[in-house]
């Protein structure tokens, strides 16, 4: 590989860029009309307008990132998180273009993408699964019969994708009758795809999830887990890793999210996610096929460089780490700064010191878009302990001005500050708690 095309945005693009650079790669960034003057596009060593503001148009329009790399003469695609990143048919034109896709081949994506196949895959790999559908389905008299079965409360989900589309949790038959057409919508809008599936709602879990590296010659880690219970209406907000999990079952994950990956003759870095019940008793959700944002956790915790893994392996090399070379060393905590009010930035203050980082495509002027994820800005802190990193990240988040937009600053200072996330007893729906809570105040 000598020219590497980034097909996405914002802060990944730029931390792709930087990693690109870094060992010597050219880049180029491609950009929508309303994204000409986003900090990657300025960072790359060329630009490449794909088309208009509407994602479907510019960066999930295939053909024209296709075209792009044909233009510049770009050997490879990293496509980031989002967008096209778990788009099978995407990986499969790159393949048949000469292209090489910064992720695994295109078969795994696919296999990966249907959530019901991907679970009948892991129960023949002995990993265990949530109980659930042994296959889609997208007739409600199907979700009635396999709800029956396995008994309420149950996970209503999209069988073609993930972040929350599609999803609802279902307590009685009557619900799942009036919500089944609904959710059903949402999968069809979101993925192009109606098919649906359940799972059985494990009660006040904790969301742990395991990051893999794996290459072509067969070798794959693990490189610790991360605990990403704090979500927002199934949207992640603040994580951390290590987790909080006992020695024993932290050794367990590890190795089944190891032992999956090796079935799946995985390539590149991915992520195997878990709901976890108590010591020992964890189950596979899905398993992401790409970086994930909240790769620099890990980062800090093993001093692996992830990016610079994934384009080793695209290139064709060996990881150059065992598994026995792996240790977690310290606590590294993530906050995602998300915009509430798109606008101009017109003040910027980011936070710095040891041991903390931030990963953002952000500038003084920069008009942010409406049309695309809200992520403004990631800060990630790391110390030995836990309550020092999250002493840094309460320091870190106060120091933050971000003016312009509105933004979700005042929650994370209030969620930092939450006896209960301080003592580190937090589950899968404790902010959506806490937001009820405030309603009924």
């Amino acid at each position: 590989m000598h020219k590497i095309l980034i097909a996405n945005r914002g802060e990944i693009a730029v931390r792709i860029i930087r990693a690109c650079h870094e060992i010597g790669l050219r880049t180029v960034a491609v950009y929508s009309t309303v994204d000409r003057d986003a900090l990657h596009v300025k960072m790359a060593d060329q630009a490449v307008c794909i088309g208009p503001a509407n994602p479907q148009a510019s960066y999930l329009n295939q053909t024209n990132i296709i075209e792009a790399a044909r233009r510049t003469g770009a050997d490879a695609i990293h496509p980031g998180y989002g967008f096209l990143s778990e788009n099978a048919e995407f990986a499969k034109l790159c393949e048949t273009q000469g292209i090489t896709f910064i992720g695994p081949h295109s078969e795994t994506i696919a296999l990966l993408g249907d959530k019901a196949r991907a679970r009948e895959v892991m129960q023949n790999a002995d990993v265990p699964v949530i109980p659930g559908s042994a296959e889609g389905f997208t007739d409600l008299g199907t979700a009635l019969y396999q709800a029956n079965e396995i008994g309420y409360p149950v996970m209503l989900k999209a069988a073609a994708g993930g972040g929350g589309k599609g999803m609802r949790l279902i307590h009685s038959e009557a619900q799942l009758k009036h919500e089944f057409m609904m959710a059903q919508g949402e999968a069809q809008k979101a993925f192009g795809n109606p098919e649906m599936y359940l799972e059985k709602f494990i009660v006040r879990p904790r969301h742990i999830e395991v990051q893999i590296l794996a290459d072509s010659f067969g070798n794959a880690v693990s490189l610790g887990e991360r605990d990403c219970s704090l979500q927002r209406y199934h949207q992640k907000v603040m994580e951390e890793a290590p987790s909080a999990i006992d020695h024993k079952t932290r050794y367990e994950m590890l190795s089944t999210a190891r032992q999956a990956a090796k079935a799946l003759n995985f390539l590149g870095a991915g992520t195997i996610e878990f709901l976890y019940a108590g010591p020992s008793q964890f189950y596979f959700m899905e398993m992401n096929t790409r970086i994930q944002v909240e790769h620099p956790i890990t980062e800090f915790i093993t001093g692996v460089d992830l990016v610079r893994g994934q384009l080793r392996i695209a290139a064709g090399m060996a990881l150059g780490i065992s598994q026995e070379k792996v240790t977690l060393n310290g606590y590294a905590l993530e906050c995602r700064i998300t915009a509430t009010v798109p606008g101009t930035i017109k003040g910027l203050h980011l936070p710095g010191g040891n041991g903390v980082r931030v990963d953002t495509a952000l500038y003084q002027g920069y008009q942010v878009p409406a049309n695309y994820d809200a992520l403004l800005a990631k800060i990630i802190t790391y110390a030995p302990t836990r309550e020092i990193a999250v002493k840094k990240m309460q320091v870190a988040i106060d120091e933050t001005v971000i003016e312009g937009v509105g933004t979700n600053l005042d929650f994370l200072y209030r969620l930092l500050n939450n006896q209960d996330v301080l003592d580190n007893k937090f589950d899968i729906e404790f902010i959506d708690r806490l937001i009820k809570e405030d309603a009924h105040d």
